[in-house]
């Protein structure tokens, strides 16, 4: 059930749909608040997503056991995400990961908080754990700049586009030209009881949630719930790159996370499409993404950017050609779109891979 934010009262503000019902989608002129929002001069309310927090000496060596993630050296303050997989190697639940100390904060997306909760409290077992859920007590907001007036808050820092130890990037953009770069983004937790009083005392505007979704998409960055379905494997959105840790020990869904990489292909990809701004109007997510007449994915997540125009995400089989023009069909409405490549076609396949067509993280000093 989602949280109404108290910010849903200021002047201006419509209320964002699912999954973004609770917050604001906008308060008045969604692109002047893109615009702000990208130069780090406005902050976003997500006080709809979910919190939950583990506690106990054995929170993060559970946790590590559980999930994709090396959490095992994870040090207070560091960010990190984590995957909890199906046997199948298939995206369940991902969480945004920050340790204080003395409990470990998982950030995600508002209606997982409860059954995620649940799942995790049928996993203790006899250890030495304690999982709350406390999105009651506890809001998000966001920023893609640091906020000097909320420097006391714990931060969740996006690792997003950087290639995490053991990761792997399943796309053939140089890290260092990656268009995630343009976007940090900074996660805040703040008492909820005192959110409207640290967004006045930020100094920075309000932007909607339509704001930070085309931030998102522009960045190349998968959401659960819009890039996922039933079927998501990690490699088809380039999750490999912050969310799991190929070099860890076991956990549920690994042996497919290996054979993919290893040996196999992921059979969809994630792709970013540039859609025809010749056009009034937006495709809904879950659109067909079509090549001639025939269905080859659909679309994930659709925004109108303030300098590129409509812009979409989409999953699309792994085989179509990535030089292709495809269409998007919205229902008899059709939008032209050309794509670019995020996952790349030939990804997977590591073992006896020539070097150098996908990138492997740096060395650390």
């Amino acid at each position: 059930m989602s949280i109404k934010s108290p910010l849903l009262t200021r002047s201006g503000a419509v209320e964002a749909g699912a999954p973004d019902s609770g917050i604001a989608a906008h308060y008045g002129d969604p692109l002047r608040e893109q615009r702000a929002l990208a130069r780090g001069e406005a902050v976003t309310d997500l006080s709809n997503r979910g919190v939950l927090t583990v506690e106990g000496p054995d929170r993060l060596s559970w946790l590590n056991t559980l999930s994709s993630q090396q959490l095992l050296s994870l040090e207070p303050g560091e960010s990190t995400e984590l995957l909890l997989l199906s046997v199948q190697g298939r995206i369940e639940h991902d969480a945004r990961v920050l340790d204080d100390g003395e409990r470990t904060w998982l950030i995600v997306e508002g209606n997982e908080a409860p059954v995620l909760a649940s799942w995790l409290q049928s996993m203790k077992f006899m250890l030495r754990v304690d999982v709350r859920d406390v999105s009651a007590d506890w809001a998000v907001a966001g920023s893609v700049a640091a906020v000097p007036a909320w420097s006391g808050y714990l931060t969740w820092i996006d690792p997003w586009p950087k290639v995490g130890p053991g990761g792997f990037a399943y796309t053939e953009t140089p890290e260092e030209t990656h268009p995630g770069l343009e976007r940090s983004w900074y996660e805040y937790l703040i008492p909820r009881a005192s959110l409207e009083e640290a967004v006045a005392a930020s100094g920075r505007t309000l932007a909607g949630a339509m704001a930070a979704e085309a931030l998102r998409i522009a960045a190349w960055r998968p959401r659960l719930g819009m890039e996922t379905d039933d079927k998501a494997i990690p490699h088809e959105l380039d999750l490999i790159r912050t969310a799991v840790h190929l070099a860890k020990g076991c956990y549920k869904g690994q042996e497919t996370v290996a054979r993919v990489h290893n040996l196999g292909h992921p059979p969809r990809r994630l792709v970013f499409l540039q859609l025809d701004g010749s056009q009034h109007t937006l495709p809904a997510a879950g659109a067909a993404v079509k090549f001639g007449e025939r269905t080859v994915g659909r679309v994930t997540s659709v925004a109108q950017h303030y300098e590129m125009g409509a812009v979409a995400l989409a999953v699309i089989k792994r085989s179509v050609d990535p030089e292709a023009a495809l269409t998007v069909d919205d229902e008899g409405e059709l939008y032209a779109a050309a794509q670019e490549l995020i996952v790349s076609p030939d990804a997977g396949q590591a073992v006896g891979r020539p070097s150098g067509l996908l990138r492997t993280p740096r060395a650390r000093s």
